[in-house]
């Protein structure tokens, strides 16, 4: 269970990342549309467990490779974003969040499902 002090901490710097991705996104990962859904933090708060949506990427595997061979600039940005609010910059893990995937296959085996028993 986090702390109230880890869950305010995840929600500012899932903030502050959103920003960085939603301006920096172009010109660092093309085309592609990401979204930080969850932020979970060390109970020191020196490391952030980063949850990352991604879509209109072909290869998200690759993407995520992109994303952690450039996580010490995203780091070094976030530290300007929340450098005068906190002395504790975390270190970045990124993880692709797989829920809107995992959601999209059951509601198709769902439809697959209601297709064959209506004949």
């Amino acid at each position: 269970m986090e702390s109230k002090r880890q869950q305010k901490y995840a929600r500012m710097i899932q903030k502050e990342l959103g920003g960085i991705f939603q301006q920096e996104a172009r010109s660092l990962f093309g085309n592609a549309f990401i979204t930080v859904t969850t932020v979970r933090m060390s109970p020191d708060l020196s490391m952030a467990r980063v949850y990352l949506s991604v879509m209109m990427v072909k290869n998200k595997q690759l993407f995520l490779d992109e994303v952690n061979e450039k996580k010490n600039m995203i780091r070094k940005e976030l530290g300007h974003k929340i450098g005068k609010i906190s002395r504790i910059i975390p270190d970045l893990h990124f993880f692709l969040d797989d829920s809107v995937d995992y959601a999209q296959n059951i509601e198709r085996i769902l439809k697959e499902i209601n297709s064959s028993s209506n004949k």
